[in-house]
């Protein structure tokens, strides 16, 4: 018998907020142990918690990017449960009445589940809850920082729509690009700012009812998720192969071993003993509210991508590098709606410009004695300093630029020197041309004369072109070009050699 496996996911996700959930205590990565901490995050008896507006604010944003339905009704719920890293011994949460549901998101995939090149797996909610604090392990003793507790988390539930581990890091992917481009959250793993819980089952093949599943905790990485995944698909077929049964638990994944490990048989939802939270007003947004919210919708990146490549003609390769870099794509279609070659302009964006901001980033880097390589932080300031906001030329000047390619004004390689030339010093393409005397010959008489002197003076590549060996033609125009100091136009020359030898 066949079988196979059933995804889904739950993705924790921090919003990026200045302060916590509840209270005003710094949302901030790295500050030393239990500083940004007070009696409402901490649980102290006697407080009430009070929404932080943006994180509601960011929750629906998030909702309406995942296509989700936005209630009219919302409220909080008590989960209530005892981890030394939770000090009220309860979570405030949403459960049956969240803030955002029924949604998708598209993505492209080409593997098992996926339809003309694309996957979708539908999102069952994405509620609003807070974090918890750090737990630090030593030989001994174990220690909790409680900085991260209450700071705003959105759990994104998936349906069990996803069929393999391939897919599971795709959809994963995906989901962070929105979450990025739409400023819900820096997304930073190293920071645990995204958190993924696995749900998996295996079934017979054609089979309708859901297995046991088996929830693998706390992933911290995409490519973790994925190998956790394909380790434990693999394992549970081979244990209902050998006619052993599942059943519902959590485990952990050994990153280093390679394989999950229990833990605990899972809790269901009633071992919460779930409550509406007494102290907490249900949210009721209104249409103008809502109306506010929708406006910051961005365009998602799937969407953009597609759109490039309809109305600019791109490649998917190109419109991916501006899918995922906003700011760059929003430079390339600034440009390419003036020109009438938009991959022209696309090629010296990609190829060139992301090449000059690479080697500018790398020597501040270097010069800079704040370097990450000196011990030091650094300033991120420093790196803003070579981006397309400090750009020396403006945008019309890859305009230009091309524009004297295409004119045959200039030869591509002396196309490659203004290009260099512009990006240090942001001179027109133009004057750099008239200053260096790149402008390429394209007079026939001169070029009648520079190839007569070429055939006059390299009899071999001649007699081998007349016998045949086309290539040999190529050695002539190499020679034309060392005449010109490369200024010659590689067509005409090319065009004025096979006459004159033909003849």
């Amino acid at each position: 018998m066949e079988y196979e496996a059933v995804i889904g996911l739950e993705t924790h996700v921090q919003l990026k907020t200045k302060s916590k959930m509840w209270c005003g205590c710094a949302n901030q990565f790295g500050s030393e142990p239990n500083t940004n901490v007070c009696p409402v995050c901490l649980g102290m008896p006697g407080v009430l918690p009070v929404p932080n507006e943006e994180a509601l604010r960011k929750t629906v944003l998030t909702g309406f990017l995942l296509n989700c339905e936005i209630p009219r009704y919302a409220k909080f719920d008590r989960k209530n449960y005892f981890y030394p890293d939770a000090s009220k011994n309860y979570q405030l949460t949403q459960y049956d009445k969240p803030s955002t549901a029924n949604g998708f998101v598209d993505f492209e995939f080409n593997g098992l589940g996926s339809v003309n090149g694309m996957g979708k797996v539908r999102i069952t909610r994405a509620h609003l809850e807070e974090d918890v604090g750090k737990l630090t392990h030593f030989d001994r003793t174990s220690g909790v920082d409680f900085n991260r507790a209450g700071v705003p988390l959105l759990e994104i539930v998936s349906e069990p729509d996803i069929t393999g581990a391939d897919m599971a890091y795709e959809y994963l992917n995906a989901l962070k690009e929105i979450l990025l481009q739409g400023g819900i959250s820096d997304c930073d793993m190293e920071k645990g700012m995204v958190r993924c819980d696995v749900n998996i089952s295996v079934r017979p093949v054609g089979e309708k009812t859901l297995g046991a599943k088996i929830e693998i905790k706390n992933m911290n990485s995409f490519s973790g998720v994925r190998r956790a995944a394909e380790y434990e698909i693999a394992r549970q077929i081979e244990v209902v192969k050998s006619g052993g049964k599942l059943i519902q638990s959590t485990r952990r994944w050994d990153d280093v071993a390679g394989i999950t490990e229990e833990m605990r048989t899972k809790e269901n939802a009633h071992d919460y003993r779930y409550f509406p939270e007494p102290d907490m007003m249900p949210l009721a947004p209104t249409d103008a509210w809502l109306a506010e919210v929708r406006a910051l919708v961005v365009e998602l990146p799937i969407a953009r991508k597609q759109r490039f490549m309809r109305d600019y003609q791109l490649p998917a390769s190109d419109a991916e590098v501006f899918k995922s870099n906003v700011e760059l794509g929003n430079y390339f279609e600034g440009i390419a709606k003036q020109s009438k070659n938009p991959k022209a302009m696309a090629n010296w964006i990609i190829n060139n410009l992301l090449s000059k901001m690479a080697e500018a980033a790398k020597t501040a880097e270097t010069s800079d004695p704040f370097s990450p390589s000196g011990g030091e932080g650094r300033d991120e300031g420093a790196r803003a300093d070579t981006g397309l906001a400090t750009l020396k030329f403006p945008p019309s000047a890859l305009l230009e630029l091309v524009a004297l390619v295409e004119a045959k004004t200039i030869s591509s390689a002396a196309a490659q020197q203004v290009f260099a030339e512009m990006f240090t010093t942001g001179k027109a393409p133009a004057a750099i041309v008239q200053e260096k005397g790149l402008a390429q010959v394209s007079d026939t008489g001169a070029l009648e004369t520079f190839c007569d002197e070429a055939i006059a003076a390299n009899p071999a590549p001649v007699t081998d072109y007349k016998a045949g060996k086309v290539a040999a033609l190529n050695s002539l125009k190499g020679q034309v070009m060392k005449l010109s100091k490369g200024k010659a136009n590689p067509a005409l020359v090319g065009e004025i050699l096979e006459r004159k030898l033909k003849a």
